[in-house]
C-alpha cells in the first residue's frame, strides 16, 4: 500500500510545484515586460506541461522509459475524451463560435510525425531533433499568425482589453519580488522531487499489480499529470470560454507528442512497446480525429457529447488493463 500513497505523495508535489513554476514564470514575464500573447503561448503553455516533462526525464533516469512513453500517449488521449467529456457534463463548450480550425491542423502534423517515428521501434536522439525541429516551426507559425491577425488567432481572453490579471490565472504584474522567486524556486524544487518521487513509486505499482510500466504510465500517471488541463478546462467551461478551452487541449497535445518526447529522447533511448504501436497509438489517433465535428462542422461539445467522450475514456482504461 506504501507505492499508492506514495505515488499519490509524488504526484501532490508535482501538481502544486507545477502550479508555482507557472504562477512565478508569469508573472516574472510580466514584470519583465513581456507581451501578454507571449505569456499565454510560450510561458504558459510550457509551463502548465512542465510536469509530465519531469516525469519523462526522471523515468529516464530510472530506466523506466516505457512510463516516459506512456504517460505521454496517454496524456493525450485523456486531453480529449476526459478533459474535454467531464467540463461538457457541467456546462456546454461552445467551441462553434470561433475557429479552431488552424491550431487542430497543427496538432494533426504533430500526431503524424510522433506516429512515424515510433513506427521506427525507437525514439533516439535523432528523433528528438527531428521532433524539436518540427515543434520550432509550429511556434514560430503560430506566433506569426497570432501577431498577425490578433482578431482571429489570439485568446479571446487576450482580445479583451488585454487583461491578464482576470484571464491567466495567477497572474499579478505587482507581484512582490520575493513571492515571485519563492514561486519559482517552489517550482524548480518540487518538480523534480515530485517527478522523482510518483515514478518509483510508479514503477513498484506495475510490479506489485504484475502490469506492465507502459500500463502505468498509460493510465495512471497520464490521469494524475492530465489534472491541470482538466482543471483549467472545467473553469474555462462555466465561464463560457471555450476558445481557450479546447486551444488549451490542442496546445497541450502538440506539445506533448513533440516537446515533451523531443526533450527526452535527447537524454535518452526510448523504445516502443509493440502494444503501443498495435493499440493505443491508433487510440491516440482515433480520438484526435473525433475533434473533427467541433472543429469544422462548427458543433458545440454538449451534454450528450460530453457523456459520449467521457464513457470512451472509461472503455479505454479498461480495454488497457484486461
Amino acid at each position: 500500500m506504501w507505492e499508492w500513497g506514495g505515488a499519490t505523495l509524488g504526484l501532490v508535489i508535482l501538481l502544486l510545484s507545477g502550479d508555482a513554476l507557472v504562477r512565478g514564470a508569469v508573472n516574472l514575464s510580466l514584470r519583465l515586460g513581456m507581451a501578454p500573447l507571449i505569456v499565454s503561448l510560450i510561458v504558459v503553455g510550457f509551463g502548465t506541461s512542465a510536469p509530465e516533462l519531469l516525469v519523462a526525464i526522471s523515468a529516464l533516469y530510472d530506466d523506466a522509459p516505457q512510463i516516459a512513453l506512456g504517460n505521454v500517449i496517454g496524456s493525450n488521449i485523456a486531453n480529449i475524451l476526459l478533459v474535454l467529456g467531464v467540463p461538457a457534463l457541467l456546462s456546454n463548450l461552445h467551441t462553434s463560435e470561433f475557429d479552431s480550425r488552424r491550431c487542430y491542423v497543427l496538432m494533426i502534423i504533430a500526431s503524424v510525425v510522433f506516429t512515424g517515428l515510433a513506427f521506427g521501434g525507437q525514439f533516439t536522439w535523432m528523433s528528438g531533433l527531428v521532433m524539436l525541429a518540427v515543434l520550432a516551426g509550429i511556434l514560430y507559425d503560430s506566433l506569426r499568425a497570432a501577431l498577425r491577425h490578433p482578431e482571429r488567432r489570439a485568446p479571446r481572453a487576450l482580445i479583451e482589453g488585454c487583461d491578464v490579471k482576470e484571464q491567466i490565472d495567477g497572474a499579478d504584474p505587482d507581484m512582490p519580488w520575493w513571492k515571485l522567486i519563492g514561486f519559482l524556486l517552489l517550482g524548480m524544487v518540487g518538480l523534480p522531487l515530485g517527478a522523482d518521487v510518483l515514478v518509483d513509486n510508479a514503477v513498484g505499482i506495475a510490479s506489485r499489480l504484475m502490469v506492465s510500466e507502459t500500463v502505468i504510465g498509460l493510465t495512471l500517471i497520464a490521469l494524475g499529470t492530465s489534472l491541470p488541463e482538466l482543471a483549467t478546462t472545467t473553469m474555462a467551461a462555466l465561464r463560457r470560454q471555450a476558445d481557450i478551452a479546447l486551444g488549451n487541449v490542442l496546445g497541450s497535445n502538440i506539445f506533448n507528442l513533440l516537446g515533451i518526447i523531443g526533450i527526452a529522447s535527447l537524454i535518452g533511448t526510448i523504445p516502443v512497446d509493440a502494444a503501443i504501436l498495435r493499440f493505443d497509438l491508433w487510440v491516440m489517433l482515433t480520438t484526435s480525429v473525433l475533434l473533427i465535428p467541433f472543429v469544422f462542422f462548427k458543433r458545440n461539445v454538449t451534454f450528450p457529447w460530453g457523456v459520449a467522450l467521457s464513457s470512451f475514456y472509461v472503455i479505454y482504461i479498461i480495454a488497457v488493463f484486461f
